[in-house]
């Protein structure tokens, strides 16, 4: 069996980075995999594009920016939610937005859970950890996301 993966749907390279270290920090060893927008997310969970044909196991979390370009977080959710091969998958909102109604769409549409980005590199960190010890050492993932 593969180790879990985990995509991670950002756009910001600092953030990308900062989440990179975070994990690196906090010891999770999971393959991170980046998408850089909704399309290439999109493209990666459903195997079309760079990944078609590839036999690449759905990702066992992701943490999804909402402001993306291309295809925006929540267009990538509801897509997510409305697909046999990712409609259980566990997804993490990781965002910037304060917005009330990006919180309340964000569940309405499927989401497992919402976080706001701290600003604090440290603050970061510490949820990067706490993410990553639930969702993939702590939470049972459904059976459809072990397969390799």
């Amino acid at each position: 069996m593969q180790t879990p993966r985990i995509l991670l749907v950002e756009d910001n390279p600092d953030d990308e980075e900062f989440t990179m270290l975070a994990f690196s920090r906090s010891k999770v060893l999971n393959e991170v995999d980046v998408a850089r927008d909704g399309e290439e997310a999109l493209d990666y969970l459903f195997l079309r594009g760079r990944w078609a044909g590839s036999d690449l196991p759905p990702p066992q979390l992701v943490l999804l920016d909402l402001k993306l370009p291309k295809v925006d977080g929540l267009e990538v959710l509801r897509a997510l939610r409305q697909h046999p091969r990712t409609r259980l998958l566990p997804v993490v909102v990781l965002t910037s937005s304060r917005e009330e109604v990006d919180l309340i769409e964000s569940y309405s549409l499927g989401a497992n859970s919402y976080i706001q980005k701290p600003v604090d590199f440290q603050r970061f960190a510490e949820a990067i950890s706490g993410l990553g010890w639930y969702w993939l050492v702590l939470n049972e993932a459904p059976p459809c996301l072990h397969q390799a």
